[in-house]
Parts: structure tokens; sequence; C-alpha cells
């Protein structure tokens, strides 16, 4: 056409094709994928996490301890405010996934150290995995696993759940701890993340938080109450004092009351020859 060398692109060129629906293995990798990512990287951070300095919150969700500590340090407290070493995903919520706020977390009660075990399988040349000390089986996306609160040892879900039936004590520390105590890493199932978030709620009724400690946060608040009613209390006699101070030298009660009345009729007539007087 027109002797230029070129050519007309068919029909098939021009219009693309239906974008296609993944495929549930596809979606299972995909899955499978972001969980191997959470077991490695620190969500507020995106930095690598420190397995021997992992924190958990409520929800399972794995942190640096020192993230953790950087974000609760106020910034007037910090020996150098200028040079603030908090890592920018901290207060950027676009550059990181998660923000530090909706964690939840106020204080390091709120994370619990979970303590992991190393092993060497057998034929690896001395490299370390971090596995189950029931199972050994390798931790990570593909496997479920679980850590006890509050002394922090993780485990697979299926070691714990044998565990469970005969006695509710630790295997590795011999703790004792209750069925709601056993936390799931990472969960996905919303069923779980209910139960986590009903187990808080319990928690915070009781002036406990998510490590089992008391809350301090709730005995300041109850304290402020509690000076409130003290302030209330204070209030009230003071203003009876006022009222019956013209009845300090009268020791008998019925005539001290007696004699109120007389001093009340008074001051109402008093008010009324004032307001005649005014007209």
């Amino acid at each position: 056409m027109g002797n230029d060398g070129g050519s007309i692109p068919t029909r098939r060129e021009l219009v693309k094709s239906a974008a296609r629906a993944p495929t549930v293995s596809e979606l299972k990798a995909t899955a499978l994928e972001s969980l191997d990512h959470a077991w490695k990287h620190d969500p507020l951070t995106s930095d690598r996490l420190d397995m021997d300095n992992v924190v958990a919150d409520w929800q399972g969700r794995l942190y640096n301890y020192e993230s953790i500590l950087n974000a609760l340090i106020p910034a007037e407290t910090k020996e150098n405010p200028e040079d603030d070493s908090t890592p920018p995903s901290l207060s950027n919520s676009e550059s990181a996934g998660l923000s530090f706020a909706s964690t939840g977390i106020k204080s390091l009660r709120d994370v619990v150290k979970l303590k992991f075990k190393r092993y060497s399988p057998q034929g690896s040349k001395g490299r370390e995995i971090i596995a189950c000390p029931v199972s050994l089986k390798e931790l990570g996306g593909s496997v479920k696993a679980v850590y006890l609160v509050p002394c922090g040892h993780v485990f697979a879900e299926v070691a714990i759940r044998q565990i469970q039936e005969e006695e509710m004590a630790c295997p590795e520390c011999s703790e004792p701890f209750k069925a709601e105590d056993s936390i799931p890493v990472l969960p996905t199932d919303k069923e779980e993340i209910q139960k986590l978030a009903a187990r808080l709620e319990s928690l915070k009724e009781k002036g406990l938080t998510h490590s089992l400690k008391k809350d301090k946060s709730a005995g300041k608040k109850k304290r402020k109450a509690d000076a409130v009613k003290e302030d209330d209390k204070a209030e009230k006699p003071a203003k009876k004092r006022e009222k019956d101070s013209r009845l300090s030298g009268i020791n008998n009660p019925m005539t001290a009351s007696i004699t109120a009345k007389v001093l009340a009729e008074q001051d109402e007539q008093n008010k009324r020859r004032k307001l005649a007087a005014a007209r």
C-alpha cells in the first residue's frame, strides 16, 4: 500500500486478548511467596529479620526488636533528635506496607520475644535452619507455626496440637500455657484473626497485655478516674462547710437542724426583700 514497504496490521494484532484469571496453583504460589517474605523481613522497615532478636505481636506478625524499640522511643528523648535513626518507613506509610500506628503496639509489653531452635540436618554440611524443636520441621511459609505466651518458644502447629491433649506445658521450658495463648505465626485465616482479637479484648478487660503482663496504661487511667472521684468528694464537704459555717457553735444535732431551717427561711425572706426594694 503506497509502495512504501509498510504493512497493514491484522485484527489479531490490534485487539488484545482478555486478561486470564490466575489458576489455583498460581494463587497458592503467590500466597506462599508472600508468607516466605514475611518470615524473613520486618514489615515496618523491610529489613531482613534477625532471628535471634525477633518479637511478635498479638496477631502473630514478626518484627525486629530494634525497630519496635526505635518506634517506641519519642524523638525528644533521643540523644540527637536531628539525626533521627528511626527508619523512614516507620513515619512514611507510603513506602511501607504496614505503619507502626496500625500495629496497636504501645509498649514492649505488647510484644513477645520469640525463641527459635536452630538445627543442622544431616547432609547439610553444617547449614543451620530454624526448626520446630519437636518435629524438627523447618519453619517458614510452607509450615504452619505457633508460638507460646509468655515463654515465646516457636513450634509447628501440628506438634503443639498433639502435646496440648496430654499436658498444657511448653515442651522446651515446661512453662504452663492455655490453649488461647498458642498464637499462630502470620495467620491468614480470618477466623483465626478474629479469635486473636477476641483474646486481646479479654486480656484488656483483665488489665493485661498480649504478653500476659499488667497493662500500665490501664492503671494510669484508673488512677486518673480515682483522682477525679476524690476531687469530687473533696469539693462536696467544702460546700457543706461553707453552708454550715454559721452553725459551728451548735453541738446538738437536733438544734443545729432546726437552726439551719430557720436560717434558710431568713435567707429566703432577705432575698425577697431585696427583690422588692429593687423594683
